[in-house]
């Protein structure tokens, strides 16, 4: 249990309603009343963002998060399978588990497993990627003016929107918090 005048941003509490990482902490001392806490949290196995007030000084079960470096192997009908670059051990996750951060996996990737007693609850990914472009649309001359933008399939399947000049074979860089094109590699 840990105080909530002595949790700040980064922190991982184990709520009721399940593993909660605090994005946003506030203090709050109003001039009529008791002081409280006011967080913004967000959901480790769901990605939701919600807002909860605490009273000042209230303990709260604070969960010990462990974030492990893992290779990406391949997917199956099982899920997607990643080996611990400590000890060699593998561990396959299921889509749902994965979630959008199947669309930037690409074989021999190194990813980070977020892990609550032993327990897989969310992959983070590298800030980009690389990924090649696997089918791309000839671009129309002349329309560079407007900087438009045509959808590509990536090797992964994800498709994005990058501008004309990208062609079948190029290797671009992905931003993987938003999904946009960054840059030809």
């Amino acid at each position: 249990m840990i105080s909530t005048n002595d949790v700040r941003p980064g922190m991982a509490l184990a709520l009721d309603d399940g593993i909660f990482t605090i994005l946003e902490y506030q203090h709050v001392k109003p001039g009529k009343g008791k002081a409280f806490v006011r967080m913004k949290l967000k959901n480790a196995e769901t990605g939701q963002v919600l807002d909860r007030t605490f009273r000042a000084d209230e303990d709260v079960p604070q969960a010990i998060i462990e974030r492990v470096d893992h290779q990406f192997l391949y997917s199956d009908d099982l899920g997607f399978h990643f080996m611990n670059l400590d000890d060699y051990g593998q561990i396959a996750l299921s889509t749902e588990d994965v979630g959008d951060a199947a669309g930037y996996l690409t074989d021999g990737s190194v990813v980070t497993l977020v892990m609550y007693k032993g327990t897989p609850i969310g992959v983070e990914l590298p800030a980009a990627v690389e990924l090649e472009v696997t089918y791309a649309e000839p671009g129309v001359k002349g329309d560079t003016r407007t900087g438009a933008t045509k959808p590509v399939t990536l090797e992964t399947g994800l498709v994005v929107q990058v501008p004309l000049f990208v062609e079948q074979g190029d290797r671009i860089k992905v931003d993987t918090r938003t999904g946009e094109y960054l840059t030809r590699v």
